[in-house]
């Protein structure tokens, strides 16, 4: 974290480090805590994080079950990620500095040090990130964003041992005043402080108008070249981090969609590498708009959606309280872990041979479904009959439809190839024209119907309805 006084530019040294930050036994014996205090600190760390994982932030608690080992160390002063050429992510956090916070604190500090890995990650551009005016951006515009997104009005503060209360980080509001001040002092017009902390970027732009922007001597840690933050593996964790929470927004996790929608707004467009990072993650689908000189068929979205509701986990970030025990018994760190995901998802997905099909419908189902993380699928063409079915193989037409063979098959009553479906199917995707007899499926909650352009769909007039929807592959 940040001293306050870094916003208005006073100088603090550097202070040397003492021990290797990727050593993990080095960190562990350097001059250590009072074990009540390491104790205080791993109970107000443990509460944050599953605060944060329940409701505040998916991509920060994501980026912490991934720090398989989160170390108590009076090696760094506040806290920090590090991320080493090995591939190792870990948690660094001073004991002492979070006994002086409450959990709302700590929970702000982890927040913010995850954001700087997403930062970093984004900005690519070393000469960017060496820059001490962006660094000073990114202090103020990762700020402004934690105290939004963790519902905070100012700062969180230390407690010290005089009874005094010290903000911890740099103020998004001071470091706007001191903007202000000095482009008025110049007869420039200042932007609001709304439009001041629109976009990452934004921020950046108007502290390089200053005739005096701040230059922050003592900034968050991982500004200081003191912590090992490797570009490959940053890279590494930084995408999969993004992806995971992008495959959470999916699924119909709004605090996940909130999330990344608010992280593109602050930094979609500021330069073509990150325009195309977001659109490799699907930022347009999200967004519910149609990518340059692509065309959307809505038909996707609302699968992405409906499947997703279907596939929703129960996941959540939890602390083996028994396996703790036993670590911290042999002096090990305790880890936090995902439970989630009772049994992997199963989908059937089926082709109607005798509905008229393009092969980027086919193609697209199978990247959608075939390639989605925890998801077994299985896939059938049929007509008059079911046939087994393999991604990357044609579809051709044939003749008659009877949707209730796939219906027995799917619950278990019919064999194909010499074998019935032990499976227990989460999800059945059927695309077809629709015109075959009317079939009612034990649970026609977990059917999704795709009519094919000129079909019926019959199967949103059920009783009850199944989800249904029209694949118009012309719609622009």
């Amino acid at each position: 974290m940040t001293t306050p006084e870094a916003a208005t530019g006073h100088s603090h040294p550097h202070p040397r480090r003492p021990v290797d930050l990727a050593d993990r036994h080095a960190l562990v014996a350097h001059e250590p805590a009072e074990p009540e205090v390491i104790e205080r600190a791993r109970a107000l760390k443990e509460s944050a994080l599953l605060d944060l994982g329940i409701s505040d932030s998916v991509m920060t608690s994501w980026l912490y079950a991934k720090c398989h080992h989160q170390i108590a160390t009076t090696a760094i002063d506040t806290a920090a990620v590090v991320a080493t050429g090995a591939g190792a992510c870990m948690l660094l956090y001073n004991p002492d500095f979070f006994c002086r916070l409450d959990v709302a604190g700590v929970k702000f500090v982890l927040f913010h040090e995850a954001r700087h890995l997403v930062h970093r990650h984004m900005y690519v551009e070393r000469e960017l990130r060496e820059d001490p005016v962006f660094t000073i951006a990114a202090e103020v515009s990762i700020n402004h964003v934690a105290m939004r997104r963790l519902g905070r009005s100012t700062l969180p503060g230390e407690r010290l041992a005089d009874g005094t209360v010290r903000p911890t980080g740099v103020d998004p509001a001071e470091v706007h005043e001191a903007y202000r001040r000095d482009l008025r002092g110049q007869g420039l017009e200042p932007l609001s402080f709304e439009d001041f902390v629109e976009t990452d970027m934004t921020v950046y732009a108007e502290l390089k108008r200053m005739r005096h922007p701040p230059g922050p001597s003592y900034v968050c840690i991982h500004g200081d070249g003191g912590v090992p933050l490797d570009d490959e593996t940053v890279a590494r964790i930084g995408r999969a981090v993004l992806e995971e929470t992008m495959r959470q927004a999916r699924r119909g996790n709004r605090s996940a969609k909130d999330e990344l929608l608010d992280l593109a707004g602050r930094s979609d467009g500021d330069d073509d590498g990150l325009s195309k990072m977001w659109g490799e993650l699907g930022l347009s689908a999200l967004r519910g708009q149609t990518p340059k000189t692509r065309r959307v068929d809505w038909w996707k979205r609302w699968l992405i959606d409906v499947l997703a509701s279907k596939l929703r986990e129960g996941e959540r970030l939890v602390y083996p309280k028994k396996l703790g025990a036993v670590l911290l018994s042999l002096g090990h760190e305790p880890l936090l872990s995902r439970r989630g995901r009772e049994r992997t998802k199963v989908v059937l997905v089926a082709f109607d041979t005798s509905g008229s099909m393009s092969d980027d419908v086919v193609e697209w189902l199978t990247t959608l479904v075939g390639q989605t993380d925890g998801v077994e699928t299985h896939w059938l063409s049929f007509d008059g009959v079911v046939m087994p079915f393999k991604p990357g193989e044609r579809v051709h037409g044939g003749g008659g439809t009877n949707f209730q063979n796939v219906v027995d098959y799917a619950e278990g009553r019919l064999e194909v190839g010499g074998a019935t479906f032990e499976e227990k199917a989460d999800a059945v995707i059927m695309v077809t024209d629709g015109y075959a007899p009317v079939v009612s499926p034990a649970e026609p909650g977990k059917w999704i119907w795709l009519i094919t352009d000129g079909g019926d769909d019959w199967p949103e007039r059920h009783d009850p309805p199944m989800a249904c929807h029209r694949v118009t592959t012309g719609e622009r």
